[in-house]
């Protein structure tokens, strides 16, 4: 993959927690299909970042993500599952 970096806009789930919708800042919300957009709910923005492929997220990999902008227009951060929470939470 191309190294680039992204001016990303992050927007939280009012309707489903620990949901993520990443967009590039520049597209907004344009490129996001409306059943997602439906399904997320109202699109609490949560913060920017530039994100480049050596960035550390907490629950996801950067370089993925930027191809998921570049190819789909975002990139949909789903909730943690029961065992990703047992993992983080120490008691797997």
């Amino acid at each position: 993959m191309a190294v680039f970096n992204v001016l990303c806009q992050i927007f939280k789930s009012k309707r489903n927690p620990e949901m993520y919708l990443y967009v590039e800042k520049t597209q907004g919300l344009e490129r996001v299909r409306a059943s997602l957009l439906h399904r997320f709910g109202d699109p609490e923005p949560l913060m920017m970042i530039v994100l480049e492929v050596d960035k550390r997220l907490a629950r996801a990999n950067a370089e993925q993500v930027l191809q998921e902008i570049k190819e789909h227009g975002f990139y949909l951060q789903m909730p943690p599952t029961t065992a990703e929470l047992l993992r983080r939470d120490g008691a797997a």
